[in-house]
C-alpha cells in the first residue's frame, strides 16, 4: 500500500486518481501510524514550499518523514513535494527543507523569450542507466513551477532544458523526486507511477 500525504496542497485527489486507475492500492493520510506501516510513500504538493513546510510540521509530519526515509522507506515527493525533500529554498527568504537530498531550491532565472513559471509540456532527457531515467527519456512531461532545485550531478536522473538545466527527476536511493506531474502526464506519466510501485516491491522483497 502506496500513502499519499495528506497536507493541503492541492494535488493530492488527482494523485490517487491516478494510482486508482492503475489499481495501486493506496490511502490519503496524515496519521504516523498508517504512514509507518506503507510500503511506500508519496508527498505530492502545489504552492509555496515555506507554507508547505509549515503545514508539514503543523501536521508533526517533518519529523516522520525523515524517519521514514532515513530507515530506507521509499518515498515519492512530486513538483513542490520533490521540493521539500531538499534542504533549503530561496521561495520567499531562506526556507528549511526536509533534508532528505542535500541541495537548495532557487528561482529560475528570467530570460527573453522563456517566461516564469515554467508552465506546459516539456522534453525530458534521462540517464539510460536508471529506471526512472529509461522510462522518461524522450518523453514530454506536464510542468508547473517557478523554482528549480539545484544538486550534484550524481543525484539527477534527468533533465529538461528551461533556458538553464533543471533537474526533473532525481533520486538518492530509496528517495526519489519529480518536478513534474506524473498525474498529468498522459501514459509515460503513468508510467513512472508504475515504475515508483515497481520500486517499492523491490524494497519490500529485499527485506523479506
Amino acid at each position: 500500500m502506496l500513502a499519499i500525504i495528506d497536507y493541503d496542497t492541492g494535488n493530492v485527489r488527482n494523485v490517487q486518481k491516478a494510482l486508482n486507475y492503475l489499481d495501486i492500492e493506496n490511502c490519503l493520510t496524515a496519521d504516523p501510524a498508517v504512514i509507518a506501516r506503507a510500503d511506500g510513500l508519496i508527498l505530492p504538493g502545489v504552492g509555496a514550499f515555506t507554507k508547505a513546510m509549515q503545514a508539514l510540521a503543523e501536521r508533526n509530519l517533518v519529523q516522520v518523514l525523515q524517519k521514514q526515509a532515513q530507515i530506507g522507506q521509499p518515498m515519492l515527493g512530486i513538483c513542490l513535494g520533490m521540493q521539500l525533500l531538499f534542504d533549503r529554498s530561496q521561495e520567499f527568504g531562506d526556507s528549511k527543507g526536509l533534508g532528505l537530498l542535500p541541495g537548495a531550491v532557487v528561482a529560475i532565472p528570467a530570460k527573453p523569450g522563456l517566461k516564469v513559471p515554467h508552465m506546459g509540456w516539456d522534453q525530458n532527457c534521462g540517464r539510460p542507466s536508471n529506471r526512472f531515467g529509461r522510462v522518461f527519456d524522450g518523453e514530454a512531461t506536464y510542468f508547473v513551477h517557478s523554482y528549480y532545485v539545484q544538486t550534484a550531478a550524481k543525484n539527477i536522473v534527468a533533465t529538461c532544458d528551461y533556458g538553464v538545466s533543471i533537474p526533473s527527476i532525481v533520486q538518492q536511493s530509496n528517495v526519489v523526486g519529480m518536478q513534474f506531474h506524473p498525474e498529468k502526464s498522459g501514459a509515460v506519466g503513468l508510467a513512472g507511477l508504475t515504475a515508483f510501485k515497481e520500486m517499492v516491491n523491490d524494497v519490500a522483497f529485499s527485506r523479506n
